[in-house]
């Protein structure tokens, strides 16, 4: 009992003495809280960093980002299957051409928008309109027209290699002519120290470059690899075409010399 009493008086002294002195005249103050500090804000909007860069030099990165992004989504749409070879054309081709039929083939080359539909136009239209033509020249058009589709499908996805390739050039272009000033400045007598801050906003154009150059070129190798697939695919059904077509041309030729022999007088 009686070490809990004198534990009650001791918390109260704890608690009065600290007032009475703080109460009594010329008794030091207690010392205030001090304010917590305020933490600098790190994050900057896409507009400050887009202005630290320059205008001059930002602006065509900001250019070749939104052409970057607008061929991205072009390309996932068009290269694919369909847009090259599909079933249904193999398909209506196949029984097209053993039927003879090269004129109902034709009107569906003009139908159908495939890379395989212009290569068997091309093919159909010049045997049409040279009928004494050989098999050899009609397949030198085919091959032709094929090594044409196929530089078409290469040459479609080779701007975004170009950006991949430009974008990080002109980055490093604005951290040059950054660093440039930055060290012009030091002939004025400005510090070292005060150097950092120019020396950031020159860096920004590079790592603005690098972001859009790095994806660029990772997209651009995973359309290269599909258009490739494409393109085998291209001159597989090509070589099944001409196939077809020699076939025909045989028939053609066979039914030809019957008639001739049988119309030779014996």
């Amino acid at each position: 009992m009686k070490y809990a009493l004198a534990s009650a008086v001791f918390l109260i002294c704890q608690g009065i003495v600290p007032t009475l002195l703080a109460q009594t005249p010329g008794a030091p103050a207690a010392p205030a809280p001090a304010a917590p500090a305020p933490t600098p804000s790190v994050t900057e909007s896409a507009l400050d960093l887009f202005v630290q860069g320059g205008v001059v030099l930002m602006t065509p990165l900001a250019v070749l980002s939104f052409l970057a992004v607008t061929l991205i989504f072009f390309y996932f749409l068009t290269i694919r299957q369909g847009t090259v070879v599909s079933n249904k054309f193999m398909n209506a081709a196949d029984a097209l051409i053993r039927k003879q039929d090269y004129l109902g083939l034709i009107a569906v080359c003009n139908r159908e928008n495939e890379c395989i539909a212009r290569i068997v136009y091309k093919t159909l239209d010049f045997a049409t309109k040279n009928p004494t033509a050989s098999f050899d020249e009609v397949r030198e058009v085919t091959e032709a027209e094929g090594t044409r589709q196929a530089s078409i499908l290469n040459n479609r996805i080779s701007y975004l290699n170009d950006i991949g390739r430009i974008a990080p050039m002109i980055g490093l272009l604005g951290t040059v002519v950054g660093m440039i000033e930055a060290f012009n400045n030091i002939g004025s007598g400005v510090q070292h120290m005060e150097l950092a801050p120019g020396v950031s906003k020159a860096l920004i154009t590079t790592a603005a470059g690098l972001v859009i150059g790095i994806p660029s070129l990772i997209f651009y190798s995973i359309f290269r690899g599909k258009v490739q697939k494409l393109i085998a695919e291209l001159e597989a059904a090509m070589t099944h075409i001409m196939a077809l077509l020699a076939a025909q041309y045989k028939r053609a030729n066979y039914r030809a010399s019957a008639r001739r022999e049988t119309n030779e007088p014996a």
